[in-house]
């Protein structure tokens, strides 16, 4: 889960934003609040992993506020005014959402800050990285070859003589099979979990029994026996 705290002097924008939030079960709001002080002091405590924050506020603006958090939590500035943009991106903010935020927009933010947590758990598994990595697949389009960005990629399902790729918010069929997939991708960043499923590692939220979750999708995939020993010693090798 990725642990928000949203800070506004206004309670209708929080209210927006839990609403949005709400929509996606990889984000949970651990805090909400109208004091920037408060919030502060929330994230100085630790285990916040993203501030939703209102720029023009008594006490503290979001700039200041951003300039203080900065290393502790990733950021989303909020604000009514786009003149506070640029600034907000010198501080390495993920988004800078205008109000009123639109559902639309916010799915633009929540696929960006996926993104986002995808390249660093990417970073985390090694020296290797997905970043700029790819590959070409035929698709079922006669005549027609699709470069797909392996950081991109949640999951690949088998379907008889097709996979389906999924990435990046579309489904790609290629003429190929599991096991020829599964050789060229990068086994750090990749699992097979079933004879039917590949799933990216880094995207995975959760594995209940055997069923496995990934971020952004309500879905379990299943785990077949014949994989869950491979799978249980990857997640192994993070467990605390």
């Amino acid at each position: 889960m990725i642990r928000c705290v949203i800070v506004d002097d206004e309670s209708h924008p929080i209210e927006v934003l839990k609403h949005h939030l709400s929509q996606f079960d990889f984000f949970e709001v651990i805090a909400s609040t109208n004091d920037p002080i408060e919030a502060l002091r929330i994230i100085n405590e630790g285990n916040v992993d993203l501030l939703f924050s209102d720029i023009q506020m008594p006490k503290m603006s979001g700039m200041d506020l951003a300039r203080l958090v900065h290393g502790k939590t990733n950021i989303i500035l909020t604000t009514a005014y786009s003149e506070f943009a640029a600034e907000g991106f010198d501080l390495e903010v993920i988004d800078y959402l205008l109000k009123p935020i639109s559902k639309a927009r916010f799915l633009q933010a929540a696929n960006r800050v996926l993104k986002y947590f995808y390249k660093k758990e990417s970073a985390a598994l090694g020296p290797e990285t997905l970043e700029g990595d790819y590959i070409f697949v035929k698709t079922e389009m006669k005549g027609r070859v699709l470069k797909i960005n392996l950081i991109d990629v949640d999951y690949i399902e088998g379907m008889r003589n097709y996979v389906a790729i999924n990435h990046d918010g579309q489904k790609t069929l290629a003429l190929l099979n599991m096991k020829d997939l599964e050789d060229r991708l990068p086994s750090s960043f990749f699992v097979r979990i079933h004879k039917s499923y590949i799933i990216a590692f880094p995207k995975i939220r959760m594995v209940d029994g055997h069923r496995l979750y990934i971020y952004g999708r309500d879905e379990g995939f299943p785990i077949s026996d014949s994989y869950f020993s491979s799978v249980q010693e990857r997640l192994q090798s993070k467990l605390i």
